[in-house]
Order: C-alpha cells, then sequence, then structure tokens
C-alpha cells in the first residue's frame, strides 16, 4: 500500500520508546493520519508502508488512530538546535539540563515548524531559592506580526510557590495574561506541560488539565492565530527586574548556578517544510475530503464535560491574575473577553 503524508514522520513503536527513553534527551516525533491515499501530494515523500491499529496513550487529545511511518529513533540534536549559550547545555542520560549563571542563561528551538497538534515536553524546575529566574516553553512564529502560545514559569524564593504566567500573542499582540499558582510542587518532580492547537482552540495543559482556553472567535470579528507555522522553543533566563513579586526580589547570583531539567518531548503535529507559503501550509495541515488529521476530529473542537469541570476548578482555585479582569490596564475589557465562556 502507497501511503503519502503531508509531513515528517517517524514511528516509534513501544518497545524503541522504552529503549529510547535510555539513551539521551529527545523528542519523539510521531505523526499521525487517518487517511491513507497512492496520490502523490506536492512532491511530498511517498513510502511503502504498512498501517496498524493501535491506542496510544497522549492523553486526552489523542484517540485511536491510524498510524503509518518507519521505526526510527531520535535524539536531541536531531531534532533540536541550542539557540544560545552552548555552554551551558548539559545532558546527563535522559536528561537535558539549561543552566543560568551571572553570564548567561540558555535556550533551544525544534529545527522545524509546525501547523496544528499537541507539543507536549516534561520539566522540573529550579529547586530553592529561584527568585529572578524564568524558564519558558512556548510556540512562536516570526516577525512583528507573530503568532505565540508561551508558559512562562516565573522563581520565587525558597518556600514560596512558583507563578505560571501564560501569554497569547496574534499578529503581533499579546497583553493576555493569566498567572497562575499550580496545585503541586514543580521542583519535586518532572510534570507534563502541554498546547494544543487547532482551528477552534488553543488549550494550555499541566499534566493533561486544561489551564486556559483560547478560542476561534472570528465569528466576532476576533482575530485568531491559524495562518503561521510555529517553532517550538524553552529557555532559562534572568528576569529579576519583573519576575518575582513585581521585580521587589532580585536573584541571589550567590545560588547559582540554576538547572532547568527537561525530558520526554514529544510533538505531534504537522510539520511545514520551509519552502511552502504559509497559506499553503494552513491548507497542507487542515482535514478536508481527502485527508484528516486527529486534531481536527470533531470531539477536539471544544473542551468535553470533564476537561470544563477541571478547566473551571483551576479558575476557581488557582488563577490569581487575569489581563480580562484588570480594569486598571484595560478600561474597555478586550473583546474576547466579553465573548469567551471560559471566562
Amino acid at each position: 500500500m502507497m501511503c503519502t503524508l503531508g509531513m515528517q514522520h517517524q514511528l516509534i513503536s513501544q518497545a524503541t520508546f522504552k529503549h529510547t527513553l535510555a539513551i539521551k534527551p529527545f523528542l519523539l516525533l510521531t505523526l499521525f493520519s487517518t487517511h491513507c491515499s497512492q496520490n502523490l501530494h506536492s512532491a511530498l515523500p511517498i513510502l511503502f508502508c504498512s498501517a496498524l491499529r493501535m491506542s496510544h496513550s497522549l492523553g486526552l487529545f489523542v484517540g485511536l488512530m491510524l498510524v503509518v511511518g518507519v521505526a526510527s529513533t531520535s535524539n536531541f540534536d536531531q531534532l533540536f538546535q541550542p539557540s544560545w549559550a552552548f555552554d551551558h547545555f548539559v545532558h546527563e542520560g535522559d536528561l537535558l539540563k539549561l543552566k543560568l549563571d551571572n553570564y548567561s542563561g540558555a535556550g533551544f528551538a525544534s529545527k522545524s515548524k509546525y501547523m496544528f497538534g499537541k507539543v507536549t515536553i516534561q520539566l522540573k524546575l529550579v529547586e530553592g531559592d529561584s527568585a529572578g529566574t524564568v524558564t519558558a516553553f512556548y510556540m512562536s512564529s516570526e516577525g512583528p506580526n507573530h503568532n505565540e502560545f508561551d508558559f512562562e514559569f516565573l522563581g520565587n524564593t525558597t518556600g514560596e510557590p512558583y507563578s505560571v504566567q501564560t501569554n497569547v500573542y496574534v499578529n503581533g499582540v499579546g497583553n493576555r495574561e493569566q498567572r497562575l499558582n499550580l496545585w503541586f510542587d514543580p521542583t519535586k518532580d518532572f510534570h507534563s506541560y502541554s498546547i494544543f492547537w487547532n482551528q477552534r482552540q488553543v488549550v494550555f495543559l499541566v499534566d493533561e488539565t486544561p489551564i486556559r482556553v483560547h478560542t476561534n472567535m472570528e465569528h466576532k470579528g476576533i482575530p485568531y492565530p491559524k495562518d503561521q507555522p510555529m517553532g517550538v522553543y524553552s529557555s532559562i533566563w534572568n528576569a529579576d527586574n519583573w519576575a518575582t513579586q513585581g521585580g521587589r526580589v532580585k536573584t541571589d547570583w550567590s545560588h547559582a548556578p540554576f538547572f532547568a531539567t527537561f525530558k520526554n518531548f514529544e510533538i505531534n503535529a504537522c510539520e511545514c517544510p520551509v519552502s511552502v507559503a504559509a497559506m499553503d501550509n494552513s491548507k497542507r495541515c487542515s482535514s478536508s475530503e481527502g485527508k484528516k488529521y486527529w486534531w481536527d476530529e470533531p470531539n477536539l473542537a471544544e473542551l468535553n464535560v470533564h476537561q470544563s469541570h477541571q478547566l473551571k476548578w483551576v479558575r476557581a482555585r488557582h488563577i490569581f491574575y487575569d489581563y480580562c479582569s484588570d480594569t486598571a490596564r484595560f478600561p474597555v475589557t478586550p473583546a474576547e473577553c466579553v465573548h469567551h465562556r471560559h471566562n
């Protein structure tokens, strides 16, 4: 059977997955299709492949799908590259540590860009006195009119909770910050942080619990990020002019170096060749009569009842700042806040 995939693809079996964990930091790039076509799709690679049904647990946003691809393992260097401060990367077995000291922080970026799907990292944050530090995990396109989805983890003094700040940029406009305290200590163990993105919603998740939803409200005249491929990024840096208690608490460099520790990156999304125009990538990565993608399944157009209850709990118990409620910054309520049913 000839299978056409509109994206790069690598299938890592369960056995290979377990083996890969013991090698070094990696991003598991497993791309799914529910349609296997005999037609050549715009000079993209055609594979002889076997298709098999399997239930692959990727949290709340992936169900039973047809998996096609090539058995392969991937390491950090194959799929990511350091963005800055190469000497502040520490590899320890299957762990990757980014170091911050009084000379520099560090950051990395995906080699490819993606449109629609889900991106997940497992992260253990800086222990002890992390005041002034920021660890970020985000997706972003390029240019002044870029789109961006941010997780920013704001350090604190010993014994005080981390704050998580999320933000959404659309066409270069941000100022959509929300902040919350987590319901666990993120410095003691690894936890998963995910961004799910399709044409209907952007969902931020912590251990598969939704903490924020940004809904497509184009029918209300509100722009939505759906036409620019995004890279995947992470970094650690000093931001003691604002990160901790509004900048009142500064970084104590006597406690440096600070380490953020990563493992088990996963991207399940549509990869976008740089040679293809953004609008064409938007079409390539969207379901149509001839192809179906898992992120366009009808049940992923909005949160289900259980997820809605989870988000309501997070908003009631853990969110302590929401730009939608900040009348000092926004005397006129932002349009998306007026219409958003999750606010």
